[in-house]
């Protein structure tokens, strides 16, 4: 039995986006063949080609969670990083704003860990993805850097057509898990990725609960330098460390 790695937390001040990858960490990966078209194999080669040219990306986000029950939506904005280096994937994100207040966070992805801090409290959660590490990267990259095989590979995929995004020609694809078991936690995810870069400017992630959260990326800066700074968090003897 595969063992699972899951961050459970459920406040509404956690970020979306350490939120989404905690639920990821429980996915499993499944091979078998998707449904074919010849749109969504001309996207899925696109990316092939795209992902093979990736080395990083930084951009704006705009993460907004919508909770059914209270139908209430709560917003972040902050800065994200990727940065690949061979097959090894990192992942920055620097939380800025919540609802439109300061509310600086820090995210961080680096060999097979998730560190989340709060400088307010000075306080950080940390996941470890152990031997899910390359499972854990390919859902990282889902949308940034990731590969059309790879999502050939993990999803059934629906080609919904093209949509013009902030002036870009986007595919818009849908995602549902092969793994039944999946499909509790996450019902499907749609993406508008670039195939030209294998760059998502939007993703929703669905759940069964009807709360959804939903990604916008803009001002995309593709394969340029990133500093390895950012992805290095400062903390002293005081902070309080929590493991997940």
């Amino acid at each position: 039995m595969m063992q699972k790695i899951c961050l459970t937390t459920r406040s509404r001040m956690f970020p979306v986006f350490v939120f989404s990858l905690g639920t990821l960490l429980c996915v499993g990966v499944a091979s078998a063949q998707a449904p074919s078209s010849a749109a969504l194999d001309k996207v899925l080669s696109q990316m092939d080609a795209a992902a093979a040219k990736f080395h990083s990306a930084q951009a704006n986000f705009q993460w907004d969670q919508f909770e059914r029950v209270v139908s209430s939506t709560d917003t972040q904005t902050g800065v994200i990083y990727f940065l690949r280096s061979g097959a090894s994937t990192r992942m920055a994100a620097d939380i800025q704003k919540y609802d439109d207040q300061p509310a600086k966070k820090i995210i961080v992805f680096m060999d097979g860990v998730l560190k989340f801090y709060q400088p307010q409290i000075d306080q950080m959660t940390v996941i470890h993805a152990g031997n899910k590490q390359d499972q854990f990267e390919s859902y990282l990259a889902l949308g940034f850097g990731g590969s059309g095989s790879d999502l050939k590979k993990n999803w059934n995929i629906a080609y919904q057509g093209m949509e013009t995004i902030d002036g870009v020609q986007t595919a818009k694809l849908d995602l549902v898990s092969k793994i039944a078991s999946d499909r509790n936690n996450v019902s499907h995810i749609t993406i508008w990725v670039d195939p030209t870069r294998a760059i998502s400017l939007k993703q929703i992630m669905y759940e069964p609960s009807g709360d959804s959260r939903t990604a916008y990326y803009r001002n995309i800066e593709y394969n340029k330098k990133i500093s390895n700074s950012v992805f290095k968090i400062k903390t002293d003897s005081k902070t309080q460390v929590v493991e997940k």
